[in-house]
């Protein structure tokens, strides 16, 4: 009987053990890179997203709002990769931007980065968003946009942009979502509204599957008599590569003058003739 106790507890050891190794690897490759579903503050994050000013570039279908800032790289790499897969499923990505505030004294941002935050509040210019996108940070000056330091009107727009961000994130840290950038709201096919804090490329996989959406896209296919399709370098061996050109003999113009012949090469001259050994029994005299 002892022995049938001990064995039972070491039986029930190894399977609490198990069990607490499956729940940590659930945990650490699936369920933290959930998105999370907004049960309560549905109707109040709707009207901070449709009052705060987006950016998009068209596609006319269902939205998805992608929040973060300039300087995330985490954000520019979503928006590189996934938002043209989300177009192809007929998802219109709409992109709102804020600059940070500043942290125990410390500048997180720049005034060409703010001044640009607050014109395209303010436009709402696609192409102002690209090419801010497209050129390096430290290499953006802001050039024509007005600027945001010192202008009351376009200060209180960076100001507003900050506390949506604020608002928005409090409402969502209520259910649960521990906000991080690029900061991601959509609606499933059910129409619950889902929020997901995507710096990690494996919660992406969840949005894709409540969208619809290919986990690739191939490139277009190129017709052969297309501008853009490659051109095949003659001689290369393919089937559409054209035969190297002949070429016609060259012929001197007529007013060129021959040229002279060669001089013929002196005949070689004419070697010594070997002397005979003499041989060494010969009798001198």
């Amino acid at each position: 009987m002892r022995r049938f106790f001990i064995w039972s507890a070491l039986a029930a050891l190894i399977g609490l053990i198990l069990a607490g190794v499956a729940w940590w690897a659930y945990w650490t490759y699936y369920a933290r890179f959930q998105p999370v579903t907004v049960q309560r503050n549905q109707a109040e994050i709707q009207r901070l997203l449709d009052e705060a000013s987006w950016v998009s570039g068209g596609g006319g279908g269902e939205p998805l709002y992608i929040i973060g800032y300039r300087d995330s790289a985490a954000m520019q790499r979503y928006e590189r990769e996934e938002v043209p897969k989300l177009r192809a499923a007929g998802i219109e990505a709409r992109i709102i931007v804020f600059a940070r505030p500043d942290r125990e004294g410390l500048a997180q941002s720049t005034a060409a980065e703010r001044a640009t935050v607050a014109e395209l509040w303010l436009t709402r210019d696609w192409t102002l968003y690209q090419r801010w996108t497209a050129t390096p940070v430290r290499n953006w000056t802001a050039a024509g946009i007005p600027a945001a330091d010192g202008n009351l009107a376009r200060g209180a727009v960076v100001e507003a942009g900050r506390a949506f961000v604020a608002r928005l994130a409090e409402r969502l840290g209520e259910e649960g979502l521990q906000t991080r950038y690029p900061l991601v709201i959509w609606r499933d096919r059910e129409g619950f509204m889902k929020a997901c804090a995507c710096t990690d490329s494996r919660s992406w996989v969840f949005i894709r599957d409540d969208l619809n959406a290919p986990d690739r896209i191939d490139p277009p296919a190129v017709a052969p008599g297309d501008p853009l399709a490659p051109q095949a370098a003659p001689g290369d061996g393919s089937p559409e590569s054209l035969p190297y050109p002949t070429l016609p003999p060259l012929t001197p113009a007529p007013d060129a003058t021959p040229d002279a012949a060669p001089a013929p090469a002196p005949p070689p001259a004419p070697r010594k003739a070997p002397e005979a050994k003499q041989s060494e029994d010969s009798t001198f005299f």
